[in-house]
């Protein structure tokens, strides 16, 4: 059983930055990836960054690219989400999970979520 617990998020202004950080519980972090997701009222949740389990390969949404950067700390069991030039429309939910790409079926334990809002 892995436990994620994802950080508080906040209210930041159109244009500014904010980190999400995931915590995971056990000893077997660095052997599995970690994906971020999110989820907007009234719309499916979405595939936003990924990260592999020695964070040697990332991957993106298109809608986020060049503007968010995934990283990992081992040692901490951490993953970090760093979110910069945020807009309105990347007010969601966001959600980590544990697993590797963008399909929603490649993860099997996710964390509660934390709301971000981008106000304009």
């Amino acid at each position: 059983q892995v436990q994620l617990v994802e950080s508080v998020g906040g209210l930041v202004q159109a244009g500014g930055s904010l980190r999400l950080s995931c915590a995971a519980s056990g000893r077997t972090f660095s052997t599995y990836g970690i994906g971020w997701f999110r989820q907007a009222p009234g719309k499916a949740r979405e595939f936003v960054a990924t990260i592999s389990g020695n964070g040697g390969s990332t991957s993106y949404a298109d809608s986020v690219k060049g503007r968010f950067t995934i990283s990992r700390d081992n040692a901490k069991n951490t993953v970090f989400l760093q979110m910069n030039s945020l807009k309105p429309d990347d007010t969601a939910v966001y959600y980590c999970a544990r697993g590797y790409g963008s399909r929603l079926y490649n993860y099997n334990y996710w964390g509660q979520g934390t709301q971000v809002t981008v106000s304009s």
